[in-house]
Formats: structure tokens, sequence, C-alpha cells
């Protein structure tokens, strides 16, 4: 089992992959509501998330903000999905907080290809150094190398 990474925002919210903080009753509720995965059955929610590197932001008080998961072979690619923040939680900043912690995660220092899909967020992830993919518009990409790092 990976060691738990945890970050603590200022504002006291905490993004980690810590799965005991993962609850699956908020993640199935939220992403039934989300246009890439209504109607998913719970069943396969589960199971990939099970499969997956779960990324948990909690509120200072323990309840969940949000969420994400990645998709990784935690060596060389990683595709990030399900990235979901509570309505009343939006305007926070923890997507993008999110979205740092996964990219600096230390079990992903290798990691070089990035991916996402994504048909309303392409600002966030532009910032963050994601490019739309000229073939599809809703999928993004980037291409880091890590220091003293070979093209892979």
């Amino acid at each position: 089992m990976t060691p738990v990474h945890a970050v603590t925002l200022p504002d006291g919210h905490v993004v980690s992959d810590d799965r005991r903080r993962l609850d699956m009753d908020a993640v199935h509720a939220a992403l039934s509501t989300a246009y890439w995965s209504a109607g998913r059955p719970r069943a396969v929610t589960e199971r990939a998330w099970a499969h997956s590197l779960p990324v948990v932001v909690t509120a200072p008080d323990g309840a969940v903000a949000g969420f994400a998961r990645l998709v990784t072979d935690r060596a060389l690619r990683a595709h990030l999905a399900d990235v979901f923040v509570r309505p009343a939680s939006r305007g926070l900043g923890l997507g993008r907080a999110m979205v740092d912690y996964v990219l600096s995660h230390p079990a992903l220092a290798t990691v070089t290809h990035w991916t996402l899909t994504t048909r309303d967020a392409h600002g966030l992830y532009a910032r963050l150094g994601f490019e739309s993919a000229p073939a599809d518009p809703d999928s993004m990409t980037m291409v880091r190398r890590p220091a003293g790092q070979p093209g892979t």
C-alpha cells in the first residue's frame, strides 16, 4: 500500500489520497449529476475508483468538498478523471488545488504524459500546462520531463 500523501491548504482544506476520507455515497451522488458520468451505475464507479489513485478534498470540518481520481501506472502516464467540486465549495480554488496536488504528488514524480478530458474547464487546465488536442477539442494533454529524466 502506498503511503498517504496530504497537503493542508491555507484555508484549512486538506487534499489527500487517503482512501479512508473517500465517501463513496458522496462521490456517486455527485457524479450522477455530472455531464460525463450521469447514469453510470454505482458498481462501475466503485470499481473505477478502486483501481485509481483517489484525490479527496476535505473541509476543515471534515466534510468532503471535492474529489478526483487519477488513472495511472505511477511511472510514466496518468489520466485525470472525475474532477468534481461540490457546489457549496466552488470558487475557493479547490479544483486547481487538486490538479496542483496530483502534479506534485511524490509517487508521480516520473510521470511524463498527462491527459484529461473536459468540456468546460479548458481555461483552468491550460493555466496549469495542459494543451488541447487538435483532433479532439475535449481532450487535453501535457508532456512534462522531470529534471534529469530522458524522453520516453
